[in-house]
C-alpha cells in the first residue's frame, strides 16, 4: 500500500432531546483511491460549472491579520506531523563545506537538508 490517510468524521445521532456522537475512521490508500461513484463524478462536474459568485462560502472564517497572530511557521514540521519523504541522492559539495558540517557533530546530513530548506522557503516566500 502507498500513502495512507487516516480520516475521522463525526456522526451525530439525534436520541431524544440528546445528541450522541460517533467517529467513524477509516484509510485511504492516497496512490490507489477508490473509484468516484456517478454521484461524486456529477456533483464534481456540478460544481465545476458553477461561478465563483455563487460559491457559498459563509461558513469560512476571514483570513485576517487577527488570523494570522498566533500562526507559527514550521510548527508542522518541528512537531513530527509533517515528515516530508526523503530521497537519497549523491551531491557534489566542496571539501570545506563538508568539513564544516561534519566538525559540528553527528547529524550534518540534517544540517545539510535543513540549509537547504531554509534556502527554498526564503526563496518561495521571500
Amino acid at each position: 500500500m502507498g500513502e495512507v490517510a487516516v480520516c475521522a468524521k463525526r456522526t451525530a445521532k439525534n436520541k431524544g432531546n440528546a445528541m450522541n456522537a460517533k467517529t467513524v475512521t477509516y484509510e485511504i490508500d492516497l496512490k490507489n483511491p477508490p473509484p468516484l461513484t456517478a454521484a461524486q463524478k456529477a456533483e464534481l462536474k456540478a460544481l465545476a460549472a458553477m461561478p465563483d459568485a455563487q460559491v457559498d462560502t459563509s461558513d469560512i472564517p476571514p483570513l485576517n491579520e487577527k488570523f494570522w497572530e498566533n500562526a507559527a511557521h514550521g510548527r508542522f514540521l518541528k512537531s513530527g506531523l509533517f515528515r516530508p519523504m526523503k530521497k537519497s541522492t549523491t551531491v557534489r559539495i566542496d571539501a570545506d563545506v563538508l568539513e564544516w558540517l561534519k566538525n559540528q557533530g553527528k547529524g550534518y546530513q540534517t544540517r545539510v537538508n535543513t540549509i537547504l530548506r531554509n534556502a527554498m522557503l526564503q526563496a518561495l516566500h521571500p
